[in-house]
């Protein structure tokens, strides 16, 4: 008996190791012990953890999903897996909101709510209207639970390719779904913000929009990722508004966001480009050629905007670089694999 408590509280001390109690304390008990008994490996891996009422527990590691069994074990038939109750559910809810729906109305209307440690909770519900804008959510019937990863360093040798005579180089990030461009940005505004000294220059003011709340994991004010000493941050704003607002206040050398392709993030794009500050955004695709055929990007590839444009995939592994682009002259700098095999995966 006492050898499987020491067991169950070392597999506690892995999972409060890897993913931060945050994690476990949004869970209501009994989900609590399954989750300490996964796989430390697994453990270590997750992505996100997937509760639906009555359906099967899941979760995601790796770009593989799986369906947990009531001991922690790993099922492949769904009938045996555990499933989610509607306490379960609510529980969970309480819990990750602190029992205090109406502090975090802002945020639920949005559909997410941030864990301390930068995780981000997502939602889905029936939606409450008022005059056609979502009040909130009530009704919850799944929750995702997206784990925060930082990976300090997986920019390093990537950020000479973005600097000419040590001037940042506007830099666009293409990447599908899932396969690491946040967490990459992430880190290359750190080593902007912090400098490098090894490459020779003692870092940039940088300013970030971060509408979704995914870069930097604002809790209660407060970043809860590293993203550099010299950098400012605008949580849970639109893009555009968040541009213009910052070319008018921050002075930035440069301003970061994630996700653009709106009419209005194009035309905040160029005002930004007229204030004389760089830029340094992410948008979701497979390919160059797929985004140079979106209307609204493909005014700013055409214009050469972007000097570095830095290509994702998940092949063969999640966040590999397969290419860095010099937008201006339309030519491949480097490709994969242009460092060697293990720290092109950055992610």
């Amino acid at each position: 008996m006492n050898t499987l408590k020491d067991k169950n509280f070392e597999k506690l001390n892995t999972y409060k190791k890897h993913l931060k109690e945050s994690i476990l304390e949004a869970l209501p008990l009994k989900l609590r012990e399954i989750f300490i008994q996964l796989p430390s490996k697994l453990i270590k891996d997750m992505e996100e953890i997937r509760l639906r009422v009555n359906r099967p527990l899941m979760i995601s590691a790796n770009n593989k999903e799986f369906y947990v069994g009531k001991k922690g074990n790993i099922i492949t038939n769904v009938q045996e897996s555990y499933k989610v109750t509607k306490l379960d559910i609510e529980k969970a809810y309480q819990l990750i909101t602190d029992y205090s729906l109406y502090a975090l109305e802002d945020e639920i209307r949005n559909g997410f709510v941030t864990l301390k440690g930068g995780h981000r909770v997502g939602i889905c519900g029936t939606t409450v209207l008022n005059n056609g804008q979502i009040k909130t959510i009530k009704n919850i019937s799944g929750l995702n639970i997206r784990i925060s990863k930082e990976k300090l360093g997986i920019s390093n040798k990537l950020i000479p390719y973005l600097l000419d005579n040590n001037e940042f180089c506007n830099t666009l990030i293409i990447s599908p779904p899932q396969c690491g461009k946040t967490t990459l940005l992430r880190d290359i505004i750190r080593n902007l913000s912090n400098g490098m000294e090894n490459i020779g220059f003692s870092g940039f003011k940088v300013a970030v929009v971060d509408e979704r709340s995914e870069i930097c994991g604002i809790y209660q004010g407060i970043p809860q990722n590293d993203v550099g000493a010299k950098t400012d941050v605008l949580d849970a704003c639109p893009k555009a508004e968040g541009i213009m607002m910052l070319i008018r206040s921050m002075s930035p050398h440069i301003i970061a966001t994630d996700e653009i392709g709106k009419r209005e993030d194009i035309f905040a794009i160029h005002e930004a480009l007229n204030a004389g500050i760089k830029l340094i955004t992410t948008v979701h695709g497979r390919n160059f050629d797929e985004i140079n055929r979106r209307n609204n990007l493909k005014s700013l590839l055409m214009q050469g905007i972007f000097e570095r444009i830095i290509i994702l995939s998940n092949k063969p592994k999640v966040g590999t670089i397969e290419k860095i682009i010099d937008g201006k002259k339309n030519k491949i700098i480097v490709s994969y694999p242009f460092l060697d095999r293990r720290d092109n995966i950055v992610c």
